[in-house]
């Protein structure tokens, strides 16, 4: 029923998509893409670092002495964006996905789950403060109010739901994750990570370490300002430059408005309605918001391709073995008492 409706929910998505672009013209999108030439390149460049720095902030939750390797976690967060992207479920059944993947590198399966959870709750709280901070500079730049009092409300929804999550993995939240993570990924995708209260024995320990989780908040945190560089080169390439402030409130409520579609697959069709709306207060066309966002797709689509492939060759090294059948363990089978010459010996005149 979950996978349905995610299915219908990407479907809409892209009808929405579709429709938003027909109406902005297809070929006034499409000249203001050709525009952009060569910038999508670096947009792709600016996307890859700033996804390295996601995937910097998770491993620094890990425990000293239990931290995988910084290249195993950087490889599968590109991994966890990938199939929250581009595949049609909910953005955060790559995070699970990935915590599964991970316990393939010797890391424990409640240390695993843990860690995405944690990540996930830093990286949504810094994706506030962020939002917080373009609401900030919205007003400094004396934008339209509504739109400002929009955000406002929105984030003070944002801050209860944070508030909540956190909450639900300190007191009491054993039951609401028994029931809502196996709906996201399946039965068999959270048996391999663990029981609830290990889980909870390893959150606790994560949040015991404070300098750990103020390390990972400021990474996460400049991960999200560099995503404004890929605003700022879109517009600058299309011949409409715009300043450093509005490039930031475009990316960080645009955020925010992908952060509260998380049912919809990659938000599609909201992160484009947003995009128009942002724009809009800036006085950029339409056409060139829905060229902003064809090209963040379109970065989505770059680096994501190769994680979902790197996440099968994954899923295939870690099946590989069962065709070949599993090699015999001398544990496994009975031992044999030592015979006695003696009692031949008895026998044998007997």
């Amino acid at each position: 029923m979950v996978k349905q409706a995610g299915i219908a929910a990407w479907l809409f998505g892209i009808a929405a998509l579709v429709a938003l672009t027909l109406w902005c013209g297809v070929d006034a999108v499409g000249q203001a893409i050709a525009s952009i030439g060569w910038g999508i390149l670096l947009v792709v460049m600016v996307r890859s670092v700033t996804v390295a720095v996601a995937g910097a902030g998770w491993w620094l939750l890990f425990p000293a002495k239990m931290r995988p390797q910084l290249g195993t976690c950087l490889f599968l967060r590109f991994i966890r964006e990938a199939i929250n992207v581009l595949l049609p479920v909910a953005q955060v059944g790559g995070d699970v996905i990935g915590a599964r993947l991970l316990t393939t590198y010797a890391v424990p399966g409640a240390l695993a789950a843990a860690s995405v959870i944690v990540d996930i709750l830093i990286q949504a709280a810094a994706q506030f403060l962020f939002a917080a901070l373009g609401l900030l500079t919205l007003t400094a730049l004396g934008a339209d109010h509504a739109l400002a009092r929009s955000t406002a409300i929105g984030l003070a929804i944002a801050a209860l739901l944070l508030a909540g999550f956190y909450f639900a993995q300190r007191r009491g939240g054993q039951r609401i994750l028994q029931s809502i993570v196996p709906r996201l990924a399946g039965d068999r995708e959270w048996r391999v990570l663990g029981t609830i209260d290990a889980v909870y024995h390893n959150l606790a320990m994560i949040y015991a370490a404070r300098s750990s989780l103020i390390s990972s908040s400021i990474v996460h945190m400049v991960g999200w300002v560099i995503g404004v560089a890929e605003v700022w080169i879109v517009f600058a390439c299309m011949g409409h430059p715009i300043g450093i402030g509005e490039a930031l409130v475009i990316e960080s409520l645009m955020h925010a408005v992908r952060g509260a579609a998380f049912a919809v697959p990659s938000a599609l069709g909201a992160q484009e309605a947003a995009l128009v709306l942002l724009c809009a207060a800036f006085a950029i066309p339409p056409e060139q918001a829905i060229a902003l966002s064809l090209v963040k797709r379109a970065a989505d689509l770059a680096l994501g391709a190769p994680g979902l492939l790197g996440w099968q060759m994954l899923e295939w090294r870690r099946l590989v073995p069962s065709y070949h059948g599993a090699p015999v363990r001398a544990s496994v089978l009975p031992a044999r008492a030592p015979i006695d010459p003696r009692s031949r010996i008895g026998r044998a005149k007997g």
